[in-house]
């Protein structure tokens, strides 16, 4: 059975594809937190990694990873249909920037590191709180933060963990990730309200 955090394991390495700024987007009714900013991650989305990179859209897809990520939430994992969310790059770069608390639409994140912080005082760490969704919850004990370094990865039941990344804390830090959002069959639709705040 897959856990609520993250699972670090070693992945290869990556080049990043040139990202673009993501705009900034306004709370919608009903959200748990405004924690969006101005300095919110660059982001690239999956229909434009598809065109720039057929390498990381064939990993994306590979029958051998899904049969792994099946076999750790022990049911079927199949791709997203969505060309924008299926695969993403999140790039963290200025100093403050942070990429804020939320759930994620699909139930299953694989995040790959490009790039990272050396040190976790550094900040660009990922904090979550295992088994809750609230976003309050981030800020409640249980909560936990994680310092990860180039070529880490992690799994995290997404959709039902409270998580989000800490601002970076000087300049001339980045953090790069691929995060490949993976779903169980019958469920392609959108299902959390707070994912939509993070992209447009």
């Amino acid at each position: 059975m897959i856990s609520n955090g993250p699972c670090s394991r070693r992945s290869s390495r990556l080049r990043p594809a040139r990202p673009r700024r993501a705009a900034p987007r306004r709370n919608g009714p009903g959200t748990a937190s405004s924690t969006r900013s101005a300095t919110s991650p660059t982001t690239l989305g999956g229909h434009q990694i598809a065109r720039a990179s057929p390498v990381i859209t064939r990993l994306y897809q590979d029958r051998d990873l899904m049969r792994l990520l099946s076999s750790l939430l022990g049911e079927a994992v199949v791709a997203v249909h969505d060309p924008v969310e299926r695969h993403v790059l999140n790039v963290l770069h200025r100093p403050g920037d942070t990429h804020g608390a939320h759930t994620d639409d699909y139930p299953l994140a694989l995040v790959l590191f490009l790039e990272a912080p050396p040190h976790h005082t550094d900040g660009g760490l990922l904090e979550f709180h295992p088994g809750r969704g609230n976003l309050g919850a981030l800020d409640a004990p249980g909560a936990r933060r994680a310092h990860h370094r180039p070529a880490d990865g992690y799994l995290l039941r997404s959709d039902i963990t409270a998580h989000r990344v800490t601002p970076l804390e000087r300049p001339g830090l980045r953090r790069t990730v691929l995060n490949f959002a993976y779903t169980t069959p019958g469920r392609q639709g959108a299902t959390t309200s707070s994912a939509s705040l993070l992209y447009d």
